[in-house]
Formats: structure tokens, sequence, C-alpha cells
């Protein structure tokens, strides 16, 4: 099968690497703690220099710096108090019924990737895109702290590089578009996310999104 044969013909090490920051993304993804957070973010900003089918050497390094602001942020220590309540049920339910369904839309999306007659480099990027895109929007849903968006974001970003990069290896016209565009939208939305998570935590005393119902204008 051409899809399998895309990874089974890269060396292990190789494999490990690429397949690295997104099996760390899922890990973070399913745990709670800002330890878990801030330790993830750190490996993902070792790994993306290494990535060699991520960008130039500059959108790499880029992607290191901004996943280096990721873990300061997602490592910020919580407000204590009466507002740091247990999980709700709900909360729970729901982030299973959605980590289901996006589960299944990838496993979806990857088939349909591997029924088409792609390159093996191509097949890699696209897939890791996936992984990762998918893994993020998950995130947002499972870890409902907003300090969390800033690394939720930042996935969703990190695979829509790869998709980019999966793009400019069959599109010629896509290099009419900076490299970087990807990784400084990115930031934009990582740096709003958590301007917002601040203010909440300041004005509401909390970063949970199931506390957003006490900020008034």
């Amino acid at each position: 099968m051409h899809f399998v044969d895309a990874w089974t013909a890269l060396p292990p090490l190789d494999l490990v690497i690429l397949l690295a920051p997104a099996a760390v993304a899922i890990v973070a993804m399913m745990l709670p703690g800002r330890v878990v957070a801030r330790t993830a973010s750190l490996a993902i900003a070792c790994a993306a220099p290494v990535l060699p089918d991520l960008g130039v050497p500059a959108v790499r390094w880029g992607w290191l710096v901004l996943w280096l602001g990721v873990a300061i942020v997602s490592g910020v220590r919580r407000g204590a108090g009466a507002r740091a309540e247990a999980s709700r049920p709900g909360g729970v339910e729901s982030g299973a019924i959605g980590s289901l369904l996006g589960a299944a839309l990838l496993g979806l999306m990857i088939a349909g990737i591997g029924r088409q007659d792609l390159a093996a480099d191509v097949t890699r990027a696209a897939t890791n895109g996936l992984l990762l895109v998918m893994a993020g929007l998950a995130h947002m849903m499972l870890r409902r702290d907003a300090l969390r968006g800033a690394m939720a974001l930042a996935t969703v970003g990190l695979g829509l590089q790869w998709l980019d990069a999966a793009v400019r290896l069959i599109v010629l016209e896509a290099v009419e578009l900076p490299s970087g565009a990807v990784l400084f939208t990115t930031a934009v939305a990582v740096v709003l996310a958590s301007r917002v998570a601040f203010v909440r935590q300041h004005d509401a005393g909390s970063a949970w999104v199931s506390h957003a119902h006490d900020l008034h204008d």
C-alpha cells in the first residue's frame, strides 16, 4: 500500500522525529496540568529545528521561538480559591463525544490521503498536518482552561504549516505566498488567545472557560 510505504520507507530515527510533534500534542491533549503543557511545548520546540520538511530554516527556528513562548504561557500558575472547581461531568461527556467524532473524521481524511497517488514526502506532510490540526481542535474541547488555548492554537498552526508544505510540493503557484505566513498568523492568534486568557484570569479570577459567564461588560 502506497500510504504505508511512505512511512515504512523512512529510517526508524527519522520516523520518530517526524511523528514526535503529533505524538506529543496528542498526549498533551489527553492529560491535564500545566506541567504537562509546559513539558510538551518544550518538546515540540526542541523538535521544530530538526524537521526538514517543515520549511526553510528561518521558519523552523521561528516555530521554536513560538513554542518556547507557548511553554511560558502554558506553565503560568492558575489562580486558586473557590473558582478552582472540579471537572463537570457534562464537560467530560462533551469532550469524549467530540474526541470520538474528531477521531472518526481524522480517519476518513487520512483514508482519503491513502487513496491518492501522492509522492511519499507529500503523503507524510499531509498526514502530519491533519494529525496536528485535529489534535489542536480536540485540545480546545478537552482542556477547558483558556490558557491552554495558546497551545491548542499553536498545534493547529503547526498542522497548517505541514499542510502548507504539502501544497508547496505539488502546486507551484503556492510559492507566491510567503513561507512564514502560517507562522505569523499562528503567532498573532496565540498572542490574542493568551491576552484573553490573562484578562479572564485577572477579571474573573479564573481562566476556566466554564467561568466565562462571570465576566460582565
